[in-house]
């Protein structure tokens, strides 16, 4: 498994695991809790995951995957923007460990931009890193204008990481935020790699996957992999969608099947604001 470094010398996989849906409905969950529990048999041990996923309902999901496995997993968590006040986050990433039978996260993001000051919850990201209830903090859904700002408060040269909604039909960020995060050596966090599935039926990814026996999301998860600083976490739910995304890892598209894709998702031209899901 390929990996990269964070801030704190931490070493992150660039493939992992969504939860986004999952802890919803009582009749998936042993479903759910078994493709975890196959993704950590293959290696996938970063599992990404967030306060708002059915209401904490993934993060229970993700407890009883993890049983007995604890030190294999790279556990990733988000706090609400309403709950990222100095008591409130505190509050919300002690609720979080709780439903994950855990005592620290390895990484701990905001989840995305809200009224509270970011300086307060930079400040308080740092006092839980202080207390050992997380290891490493970051951000998600930040333009790059927001990462600006952030790495010259106190505690903002030490972002980890940036999670954004990033793949074939996404990508904006090209021009300018992951540019900058290269700089600054802060990985992205690319989410919904296959857009919920509406990548599915393009007739490019169709065509290169089926000349090389593979599936259209294997091709789309391969192409982000390519992609310099960039950690993919496809949600997971599935056994045969996990061994997918698994062998996605050893897929390398050669340049043809690059400029083919270029082609059919062109980059972009100019700025766009980011997109979220």
């Amino acid at each position: 498994m390929r990996s990269l470094q964070l801030h704190s010398g931490q070493t992150v996989p660039v493939l992992g695991m969504g939860t986004w849906r999952m802890g919803e409905n009582a009749s998936n969950r042993q479903t759910e809790i078994n493709a975890l529990r196959h993704g950590l048999d293959l290696g996938l041990s970063l599992i990404d995951t967030a306060e708002m996923y059915g209401e904490g309902g993934a993060e229970e999901v993700i407890a009883q995957a993890i049983t007995n496995r604890r030190s294999e997993v790279f556990l990733v968590s988000k706090v609400y923007p309403h709950n990222a006040s100095k008591k409130g986050a505190i509050a919300a990433c002690e609720r979080s460990l709780k439903r994950l039978q855990t005592d620290y996260l390895d990484l701990y993001l905001l989840h995305w931009r809200g009224s509270v000051p970011l300086s307060e919850t930079l400040d308080t990201f740092q006092t839980l890193q202080q207390t050992g209830k997380i290891r490493s903090y970051g951000v998600s859904n930040f333009d790059t204008e927001d990462m600006q700002e952030a790495i010259h408060l106190k505690g903002g040269n030490t972002i980890a990481t940036n999670q954004v909604l990033y793949n074939l039909m996404r990508r904006g960020i090209e021009l300018n935020l992951l540019p900058w995060c290269r700089q600054q050596e802060i990985p992205i966090m690319a989410y919904s790699p296959i857009e919920q599935g509406q990548l599915l039926n393009n007739q490019t990814l169709k065509t290169i996957a089926q000349g090389r026996g593979v599936t259209a999301a294997q091709v789309a998860v391969a192409w982000l992999l390519h992609q310099e600083n960039v950690i993919v976490i496809p949600k997971s739910s599935r056994i045969e969608h996990v061994e997918q995304n698994r062998a996605a890892l050893d897929l390398k598209l050669t340049a043809e099947e690059l400029a083919a894709l270029n082609a059919a998702f062109p980059p972009p031209t100019k700025p766009v604001p980011l997109e979220m899901l």
